[in-house]
C-alpha cells in the first residue's frame, strides 16, 4: 500500500512539471522549428543538429513557459482557463517551478552552444527573455498591443531552426518569422474575445477589454488580410513554388471566411472556432512549405 502511494505521488509530480512546460504550445514551437531546419537544406538535416537543436529549442521554450507560470500564478488562480495549473492548485511551489525553469533553460543553452552553434543559442536565449520577461512581466500588463509586440518571441522558432543548420540569419528565415509574427494577433485575439470577461476580471489590458469586442473583431479581419498577403512572400521571393502557393491561398481564404464570419456574427462559438482553425492553419501552412521544398528538390 505504501509503495502504491509513493508511485502515485511521483506520477502526479511529473505531470505537474510537464504541465509547467505548456506541452501543446511547445509542440507547435518544435514543429515550426524543425520545419525551419529542413527548409534550410536541400536534403536531410544533419542528425546531430536535428536532435540537439530540437532538444535545445524545446527545453528553452519549456523554461520560458515555466517562468510564465510563476509570473502569472496569481491571475491564473482567478481565470477559469488557467486555475487548474500546478501553481494555483498548490501541487507545486514557486521555488520548485523556478528551479525547474532555470535547470532546463541552462541545459538548453549548454546544448545549443556545444552541439549546434553560438548564434542559435544567443537568439534562443533572446526569445526566452523576450517571452518570459519582456512580454510576461511588462508588455502583458502594460498595453493592449502586448500580443503584437510580444509576438516576436513566439515567431522565432522557424528562424531558430534555420539558423541552427546554416549558422546565419537569411532572408528566407526572416520570411518564416514574419508569417508567424503576423499570424499571432488574429490567433490570440480570437481567444481573448472568448475570455474577455476573465481578462477584465484580472485587469489585463487585452484588446477586447480596452477597445471592445467589435473593434477586436475588426483588427482580426485586418490582420487576416495582412497574413494572407505575407504568406505569398515565400513564393514571390522564389523560396517556394506553386504547390505551396495553392495551399497558402486555400488556407488563407478559409481563415478569411472565419474572420469575416467572426466580424459579422456575435455567435459565442465563433471566437474559439476561429482560434482552433488558426492552429490547424499554421500547421498545414508549414506542412505545405515543407512538401513544396522537397518537391522542388526532387522533381
Amino acid at each position: 500500500m505504501a509503495t502504491s502511494t509513493i508511485d502515485t505521488k511521483m506520477t502526479t509530480t511529473w505531470r505537474d512539471y510537464l504541465e509547467l512546460c505548456k506541452p501543446k504550445v511547445v509542440a507547435l514551437i518544435i514543429f515550426t522549428a524543425v520545419i525551419g531546419m529542413f527548409l534550410a537544406v536541400p536534403g536531410m538535416v544533419p542528425l546531430d543538429i536535428l536532435v540537439f537543436a530540437t532538444l535545445g529549442i524545446g527545453l528553452a521554450s519549456g523554461s520560458a513557459a515555466a517562468i510564465n507560470h510563476v509570473m502569472d500564478r496569481k491571475i491564473d488562480a482567478i481565470m477559469g482557463r488557467t486555475h487548474n495549473r500546478p501553481l494555483p492548485q498548490g501541487s507545486m511551489s514557486t521555488s520548485q517551478a523556478l528551479t525547474f525553469a532555470i535547470i532546463i533553460g541552462v541545459l538548453a543553452m549548454i546544448m545549443l552552444v556545444l552541439f549546434v552553434n553560438t548564434l542559435t543559442a544567443i537568439l534562443t536565449f533572446t526569445s526566452l527573455i523576450g517571452y518570459a520577461v519582456v512580454y510576461t512581466m511588462y508588455l502583458k500588463r502594460a498595453t493592449p498591443q502586448n500580443i503584437v509586440i510580444g509576438g516576436a518571441a513566439g515567431a522565432a522558432p522557424p528562424l531558430l531552426g534555420w539558423v541552427a543548420v546554416t549558422g546565419s540569419v537569411d532572408t528566407e528565415a526572416l520570411l518564416l518569422f514574419l508569417i508567424i509574427f503576423t499570424w499571432t494577433p488574429p490567433h490570440f485575439w480570437a481567444l481573448a474575445i472568448h475570455r474577455v470577461d476573465e481578462y477584465a476580471k484580472v485587469d489585463m489590458p487585452m484588446l477586447p477589454v480596452t477597445h471592445g469586442v467589435e473593434f477586436t473583431r475588426l483588427q482580426i479581419l485586418y490582420y487576416t488580410v495582412l497574413l494572407l498577403l505575407v504568406t505569398l512572400l515565400p513564393y514571390g521571393y522564389g523560396m517556394s513554388g506553386e504547390f505551396y502557393l495553392a495551399g497558402a491561398l486555400v488556407l488563407g481564404l478559409i481563415f478569411m471566411v472565419y474572420s469575416v464570419r467572426l466580424y459579422r456574427n456575435e455567435n459565442e462559438r465563433l471566437p474559439m472556432q476561429t482560434f482552433g482553425y488558426s492552429i490547424i492553419y499554421l500547421m498545414l501552412l508549414f506542412g505545405f512549405l515543407l512538401v513544396d521544398h522537397y518537391l522542388q528538390v526532387f522533381l
